[in-house]
């Protein structure tokens, strides 16, 4: 695939991509047609999403509004109590926020911490997002995940920007109220899947998620890994493979792995056949360092480094746990790892309106995808996949904790 081409697909894409969006399903029915295009048929796989329209949200503090976003799926309704600034979450700051609306300093909050302020009688949670210098007071949209509540109750939440949560807290503002109308529903998101046959019958599953967040339009994170993709399927689709390939482009990866976690769930009798999962997540940064986080045993580190050296490749290869799609086929037995390009801190900004094409370089991304076409062509002729299917213990409980099994030690 020449480069022309790959800046086709991103300006193509260059939109936001919402999981559970009509934007979000013609991405990947676009991805699905590129496929087809390259003579590899693709289908769509559809999993339930939960959605919601939000039609009221406001936040007022000592009887002044705040511009807000409200957070997708915290119900609706109405609360006001005492605010209560928390930028930690030791046990005793969370035993302080009692009957207090409590202001995060985060854009976002994980199982265990939510558990926590509950059962410490939190009545309601604001988050901050941006940047108090960038020109643009964005305020992102996120929502109050299933799997960060379970079984709890749910309280209403909404986002402020990082500029009036500064403020809230030098002013020593007193009383909050938050409110929040919203209609909730469950919505589609798909994959999109592609196989390329083998002749022993098994699989290396390469995958790489197309949604986006609210505000970005995704080209760095993580357009750049669905090129990468179809830059692999175009390299080796003519090629007599020991191994299949089998591609899975992933919705909703920026909501919690959704659409990773829903095709190793409705595909369980597929996983003894995949040898491997090949993940992408943000690659062709003009700038930055690449990366294989390795959920796998430690040999295939040294294997990395072993191919970079040879093909003059700087690869720097660790064993851990990737915050992406890599994650649910490690957690099901599958040896897996993540390839990324980690740009320098500011260089290439993730999750706001900068993330656009510009950030990336069409020669870079090209070497990126020769490598880990090289990689995975040597993985899918081998006689037998040289990568164990044991998962090491250390793994294991960075899964469990990632997956909120487990606590943080």
């Amino acid at each position: 695939m020449d480069t022309r081409k790959m800046q086709q697909i991103f300006l193509d894409t260059d939109f936001v991509h919402r999981s559970g969006t009509p934007e979000e399903l013609q991405v990947a029915n676009y991805l699905k047609e590129q496929c087809e295009a390259l003579g590899v048929p693709a289908r769509l796989e559809a999993f339930p999403v939960a959605m919601a329209e939000i039609e009221t949200a406001r936040v007022e503090a000592d009887g002044r509004e705040i511009p807000c976003k409200g957070v997708f799926c915290c119900g609706s309704g109405e609360v006001e109590g005492e605010l209560y600034y928390m930028p930690a979450q030791d046990p005793v700051s969370i035993a302080g926020a009692k009957d207090k609306i409590v202001l995060l300093d985060a854009g976002g909050v994980g199982f265990f911490p939510y558990h926590d302020l509950m059962e410490a009688g939190a009545k309601g949670i604001l988050f901050q997002y941006g940047n108090p210098y960038y020109p643009i007071r964005d305020i992102d949209e996120r929502d109050l995940r299933a799997a960060v509540v379970g079984e709890e109750r749910k309280v209403l939440c909404a986002m402020l920007h990082t500029s009036d949560a500064v403020e809230l807290v030098r002013s020593r503002a007193r009383t909050v109220k938050i409110t929040v109308q919203q209609r909730e529903y469950e919505g589609e998101s798909h994959n999109v899947v592609a196989e390329l046959p083998g002749k022993n019958g098994k699989f290396i599953t390469l995958s790489a998620h197309y949604d986006t967040t609210a505000l970005s339009h995704g080209a760095y994170d993580n357009m750049s890994g669905c090129v990468g993709l179809l830059g692999v399927l175009d390299a080796l689709r003519d090629k007599e493979l020991n191994y299949g390939l089998r591609l899975v482009f992933c919705g909703s990866e920026e909501r919690g792995l959704l659409g990773s976690k829903a095709f190793v769930r409705d595909h369980e009798e597929l996983l003894p056949e995949i040898a491997l999962n090949v993940n992408l997540d943000m690659i062709g940064s003009v700038m930055g360092k690449f990366i294989a986080c390795v959920s796998a045993e430690e040999k295939l580190v040294h294997y990395l480094s072993y191919v970079g050296a040879e093909l003059g490749f700087p690869v720097s290869a660790r064993i851990g746990v990737y915050s992406s799609d890599s994650t649910p086929f490690a957690d099901h037995g599958v040896p897996a790892l993540s390839f990324a390009r980690i740009a320098p801190g500011g260089v290439a900004p993730i999750h706001c309106r900068y993330d656009l094409l510009d950030l990336l370089s069409m020669d870079q991304l090209a070497a990126d995808i020769a490598f880990i076409t090289e990689f995975t062509r040597r993985m899918a002729m081998s006689a037998v996949c040289p990568v164990s299917r044991d998962i090491p213990e250390k793994v294991k409980t960075e899964l469990d904790e990632y997956l909120f099994r487990k606590r943080k030690s």
